[in-house]
């Protein structure tokens, strides 16, 4: 007689054997048209299955993070059983769940093409109007290899002869198709109603460049049909954010593929760079940092004796000089440590903070480069603060309310806290990460923050805060982080002298607010459509004369908004002066000063804003004045 708990508290009790969707017909006929799959003891289970001892279980609907997961996965297998409809000869490969949406691989005889994927989607459609049963069968592992190579889904019977002989499988059965998964699944297909496929790509079995290439169809799949809707209107602006396309449109910065994941910065872009760069460095001499620059390069046996070459060597480019070999370094901190190490510190040098603008480089896949936003080559915004135990509440909360205040003065306003923990593969005792953890917590309840966990995400050598931030069409980026690091420090001999007079190891607080800066300046480009504040454009006034007889006086004015500290250029082309303020427009630049017989005879010039509001004529120490005044306030300095 099994006894069900549900999340509220409540129990039923059923004479025998009962399955997630009969518990969902016994609290109402709501909640079973509702159910799209259980939670039992803490683990999604399909509708279908079948509870046969006490357990706690809820269930899950649409409404639930689970259920949107769960009818992307499903959706996954519909497009795939379309495929199969359409094109009987396409093998089925690998298809999971992605942020947004699904995609899934295919090996098939030619490329896609757009008018396939119109067909695919219209047979998915056929195929949920049929509402046909999803059903879960367990198989043994050598009966599944037989029936998919009998069905020449080679790569499938590949997937399963990776399990250990004597084990059984899952397979789902939808109609005539049959596909390899450990689920759970919608009960019908009839539940997938709001899906949409996206774009076609290629992709390498099993993500290795060294084997076959196969097709990768993209999808989107909803619960509502809202949801969607709003959801495709923010690619659409994003689309026209894109930093690559401004980037180019702007003369920002390129890219080429004889440097891939290597930014190629163009005057205005570098510009751009320098008042962040600028910004950030008064943040360090604020806030107490000593800026620093360590090598590019350091021998192997440093990064051993750090733990990167065991956990992080993948991603390192190495090289190699008179039989030594080295690690052009993917981050900064054994550099800060080494640093550290050249003196001897006493308890009364506590709590240390050195800052560099590191630049970084890292072995990223070729696949996963985008534009300046995952590059190979960068540079952080990066901080190290030695400290000791009972110093790290007060260093995690001032830091805290610190990254809040430079996020505003960029201009985004929603953030967001992570706190990412313990990595199955990481250095140092459960002790050590139990201390970590613990500290981190503690100073985001100081801070009065609320906060997500993300179990196992933490970085090898400790647990992080992330800080995450939403931009103007409310897509989520992750940039700042704080992380408590008790390993790396003792790893590498750091020391300082306590109160007791004894050696002690110090505590590593890893920092960085914006992260890397070319992610960082290509967020903004987006948020603001490359209509970047005042303080941050490259060229920030542009003097355009009317006619030739303004040429001197628009120089002039130039001249002197340059003196007061301003970027300017001037416009002295012979073209219409409607044709020149449709280009600085386009342009984005945030002020137009136009100049014409009017402004020479009164000594004043005529104003636009970008937005093309007309500030009428003032004096030229008047409008440097008022932009000098919107630059403070913009980067916080008012």
């Amino acid at each position: 007689m099994p006894v069900v708990t549900l999340p509220d508290g409540s129990q039923r009790e059923f004479a025998e054997s009962v399955t997630v969707a009969e518990v969902a017909q016994s609290i109402g006929a709501g909640l079973a048209r509702a159910a799209l799959a259980g939670k039992v003891d803490g683990r999604l289970v399909d509708t279908s299955f079948q509870i046969t001892s006490d357990v706690q279980l809820g269930i899950i609907t649409e409404k639930d993070p689970e259920g949107l997961e769960i009818i992307r996965h499903s959706t996954a297998h519909l497009m795939a059983y379309a495929v199969k409809e359409l094109f009987p000869a396409a093998q089925v490969t690998i298809g999971p769940v992605i942020e947004d949406g699904f995609y899934y691989d295919f090996a098939y005889e030619r490329p896609f093409t757009l008018d396939d994927l119109a067909a695919i989607e219209k047979r998915m459609a056929e195929l949920a109007r049929r509402d046909l049963p999803v059903q879960r069968e367990v198989w043994q592992r050598d009966d599944a290899i037989a029936f998919f190579q009998s069905i020449g889904e080679h790569y499938k019977a590949e997937l399963i002869d990776a399990i250990p002989p004597g084990q059984e499988v899952s397979l789902y059965r939808e109609g005539e198709f049959v596909d390899l998964c450990r689920g759970p699944h919608v009960p019908s297909t009839g539940r997938l109603k709001v899906f949409k496929l996206m774009k076609l790509a290629g992709a390498y079995w099993r993500g290795d460049h060294r084997n076959e290439q196969l097709q990768r169809i993209y999808g989107t799949a909803w619960a509502k049909k809202e949801d969607q809707e709003a959801y495709l209107h923010m690619l659409e602006e994003a689309e026209k954010r894109d930093h690559r396309k401004l980037g180019r449109q702007l003369d920002l910065f390129h890219l080429q593929d004889e440097a891939p994941g290597m930014v190629f910065w163009h005057p205005k872009g570098w510009t751009i760079w320098q008042e962040v760069e600028q910004y950030m460095r008064g943040v360090y001499r604020d806030n107490g940092y000593q800026e620093v620059k360590c090598p590019q390069i350091l021998d192997r046996t440093l990064w051993e004796k750090s733990g990167h070459w065991e956990n992080f060597k993948d991603h390192m480019f190495s090289t190699e000089s008179e039989k030594r070999e080295y690690a052009i370094k993917p981050m900064n901190c054994p550099g800060h440590i080494q640093i550290f190490n050249t003196g001897l510190r006493s308890y009364r040098d506590l709590p240390l903070r050195y800052g560099e603008f590191g630049s970084c480089h890292r072995n990223e896949p070729s696949g996963a480069l985008h534009g300046i936003m995952r590059v190979r080559g960068f540079t952080q915004d990066d901080g190290h603060i030695f400290c000791t135990e009972d110093q790290i509440q007060d260093e995690v909360t001032v830091f805290n309310d610190l990254v809040r205040k430079v996020y505003a003065d960029f201009g985004f306003h929603e953030v967001t806290v992570k706190l990412a923990l313990r990595p199955e593969k990481r250095v140092g005792s459960d002790a050590v990460w139990d201390k970590a953890e613990l500290a981190l917590r503690a100073a985001l309840r100081a801070s009065g923050l609320a906060w997500e966990e993300l179990p196992g995400e933490g970085a090898f050598y400790g647990p992080k805060i992330e800080f995450h931030i939403k931009d103007a069409i409310g897509r989520s980026w992750q940039c700042g982080t704080m992380q408590v690091d008790f390993s790396m420090p003792q790893r590498l001999d750091a020391e300082f002298v306590g109160d007791d007079n004894s050696r002690h190891t110090p505590v590593m607080l890893h920092r960085a607010i914006l992260g890397s800066l070319e992610r960082f300046i290509g967020m903004l480009i987006e948020n603001c459509m490359g209509a970047l504040p005042l303080w941050l454009s490259p060229v920030q006034v542009v003097v355009l004369n009317i006619s030739e007889k303004q040429a001197d006086y628009a120089a002039h004015v130039a001249k002197t908004l340059r003196q007061a500290g301003l970027r300017v250029e001037c416009d002295l082309r012979n073209e219409k002066i409607t044709y020149k303020i449709r280009e600085h427009s386009l342009n984005k630049l945030p002020y137009q000063i136009v100049v014409g017989d009017k402004e020479v005879a009164a000594n004043l010039v005529a104003v636009r804003t970008r937005g093309g509001r007309d500030l009428g004529q003032m004096s030229i120490e008047a409008l440097a004045r008022q932009l000098l005044h919107e630059v403070a306030a913009r980067s916080g300095m008012a």
